[in-house]
Parts: C-alpha cells; structure tokens; sequence
C-alpha cells in the first residue's frame, strides 16, 4: 500500500474514532480498528470469525471487552455532546 493511500486510511480511522467515542489518542485508536476489523469479518465471513471465537476463547473474550468498552464511550459521548 502506498504512503498516501495509509495517511488518508489513518485519516480515516482516527476521524471514524473521534466520531464514535469522542477521543483520538491512539490507544483509542486501535481499539477502533480491532472493532471495527472484528466487525467486517463478523458480518461477511461468519464461518471465519466462528472459528477465531472457538480456537481462541480468550481473546473472544477479550473482543467482548473491548466492544463493551467502546459501547460505554459512544454512550458516554453521545450523552455529553447531546446535552
């Protein structure tokens, strides 16, 4: 991939994080895209992430937790920008 097409990615990523749980720093950052990694191959490839979740059961685990995370920092941001 070329740098241009990563910068504007990144871009991307980080406005996508800002917009979701109100923050940018990048431990946010990169639970954004294990979520939203997580996500998009939940959703076209089932079978695959069936698999991931049985052969390891402790970072299915952890991808709960994480989503849960996030979940609460949406909330949280939805709720102090719509107040």
């Amino acid at each position: 991939m070329d740098k241009k097409l990563q910068s504007q990615l990144d871009g991307l990523i980080e406005k996508y994080t800002e917009l979701l749980i109100g923050k940018t720093e990048p431990e946010h950052v990169e639970m954004v895209k294990a979520y939203v990694l997580y996500s998009s191959i939940a959703k076209s490839m089932p079978p695959l992430a069936k698999h991931w979740n049985e052969s390891y059961p402790d970072a299915k685990e952890a991808m709960k937790d994480l989503i849960s995370e996030i979940k609460k920092l949406n909330e949280e941001h939805r709720r102090t920008n719509h107040n």
